[in-house]
Parts: structure tokens; sequence; C-alpha cells
């Protein structure tokens, strides 16, 4: 079996990364001599989409994140497009535990505390969940909160039952999936018919006590409704590690609101995702060199 030749860009790409494609049965060569690409670089689609020009030759390309909004204009139907679905569920469904905990027992409340004050909180134990999304950060969470034996509600594009969740609806339903739950959590995909998923009316819908955390995309809350919901108590509480815009400017409401809280986009922190994408890396440059079917496959007409 021929070792496919595979380049490695940018430059700056941590050497893991690149052992990770010998480890996997690929020659790291120099773009020019690549079949395939694996481009690093989040935030430089302008220059992977001038690399692609230059290099036709490229037929598959992997992405570092599961959120590929960044590259929507870079995608074409001529190569196979890999990204990192998957490759950072563990750690952030991790996170979704951190804030929704934080933010219902009042942690958060409390540590911006001055002085003794009084109880507040929501069980999570026996709560009602209702989660946006059905990938897999959604099916590591639904695991993680087996032990609090949460009923929970999963909504997704295409219904259909998954292990743990007590029903799966279609988006049609949203509202009604919203209504008298304890939690909602957002970790779906950032497309246009999710954009600005949750506004006025979404929140609305929620009960009083309702936690809202999003560990998502920013733009699927709409920022401005969230603030006058939290202003207002129609919601308990509102727990982001995204938001829009992002980075959150200094002085913007969320970071004094009581009943919100922060986290700047760290569910998967570079040193936790350096070994999981090298995993990733490893695994597709295996399959490739196979001829088998590659992991967190792009759908170029989705978006996702």
């Amino acid at each position: 079996m021929a070792r496919p030749d595979i380049a490695v860009l940018p430059d700056s790409t941590p050497q893991a990364l690149r052992d990770a494609v010998e480890e996997g049965g690929g020659n790291v060569v120099a773009v020019a001599d690549a079949e395939a690409l694996v481009w690093v670089d989040p935030a430089a689609p302008q220059d992977l989409r001038a690399v692609l020009d230059d290099h036709p030759r490229i037929g598959w390309v992997q992405l570092p994140y599961a959120g590929i909004e960044p590259f929507l204009d870079v995608l074409d139907a001529d190569r196979t497009w890999t990204c990192g679905k998957g490759v950072y569920a563990e750690p952030v469904a991790e996170h979704v535990l951190a804030l929704a905990l934080g933010g219902m027992r009042g942690v958060g409340r409390y540590a911006r505390a001055r002085s003794w004050s009084g109880p507040y909180g929501t069980n999570l134990l026996d709560g009602r969940v209702t989660i946006l999304g059905g990938g897999a950060i959604t099916t590591s969470l639904v695991r993680l909160l087996q032990p609090f034996g949460a009923h929970i509600t999963v909504v997704r594009r295409h219904p259909e039952p998954m292990e743990g969740v007590a029903e799966v609806v279609g988006s049609d339903r949203l509202h009604d999936a919203l209504r008298g739950r304890d939690l909602v959590v957002l970790a779906l995909a950032l497309t246009p018919e999710t954009r600005g998923v949750i506004d006025a009316a979404a929140l609305d819908a929620m009960a009083d006590h309702a936690w809202l955390v999003n560990v998502a995309r920013g733009g699927h809350v709409v920022t401005d409704d969230l603030v006058a919901a939290l202003r207002e108590g129609r919601i308990g509480g509102a727990a982001l590690d995204v938001t829009d815009p992002e980075p959150l400017p200094d002085g913007h409401p969320l970071w004094t609101l009581p009943n919100a809280i922060v986290t700047p986009h760290v569910g998967n922190t570079p040193e936790m995702g350096r070994t999981l994408l090298a995993a990733r890396i490893r695994e597709n440059v295996r399959r490739y060199a196979e001829g088998r079917d590659l992991l967190g496959p792009v759908d170029v007409t989705l978006g996702y």
C-alpha cells in the first residue's frame, strides 16, 4: 500500500500534528507535491483558498474544527472535505456540565457576591433538559447526564431515536421542547436556518427559572434579546462559552449581569485539543491510505 503524500499547513503547525500524518501512514511533503492537505489554521480561509487554487491536484482537505463557518466560501464539490466533527465532544460536553451546574446552583452568582446572600438554586437531578443538536457533543453530554436521572429531549433536523434520550423532535417543535425545561443546551451547527434560533420568542417559551448554555456558536442567540430576557428575569440565566459578537467587548452587559456566566470559548482549549486532533488526523490518514470512508465528512451543500 502506497503512503499518501500529504502537506500540513501553515508552517507553524505543531510538530505533533505532522507526526500524526507519518504515524497514520502518510508522508509529510511540500504542498507542491501533495495529494492531500491538513489545514490547521481556522482563521485564514483566504490563505487556504489561495493554496488550493495554486495546487488543484489536492483532492482531500482536513480542517481542524467541527465548526467550518470561516471556510464556507472555500468549500467546493471537487474535493473531499473533512473537519473536526466529534473530535472535541468529550471536553466540550464536560464544559456544558460545569456551566449548567455553575448556573443552576448559583455558583456564578455567589462568586460575584461581596456579602452573605440568600438561597438560590435549581436541581439538575431529575431535571428536564432540552439539547439542540444531535451530534457528538450531544451524545457525550447525554452520557454525562445519566447519573442525574434527567429527562432529556433532543431537537434536531432529522429526528431519530438516540440512546439515553426520552424524545427526539424536529426543529418545527422547538418551542414545545423549550417549555417547562430546567436546562436548554445549544450544541448544533451554525447554518442560515439555525442562526438566531434563540430569539425573543424562544426565550419567552422557556421557563422563568431555566438556564441556557451555549457551547455551539454565538450566532445561534440574538444577543440583544437574551440581554433583555436576563435583565427582566424572564429566564433563570445564561452560561455562554460563545458569544455574538466574539470576543465579547469590554463593558458588555453580559459581563456584569448576575444571571450570566461567560467563558472565553474554552470548552476545548488548545492544549486539550492538540492530542485529540492528532488522533483524528492519524486515523483519517490511515483510512485515506486504505481507501476507506473518512471521519468527520463535510456536507458541502449543507455547510457542516
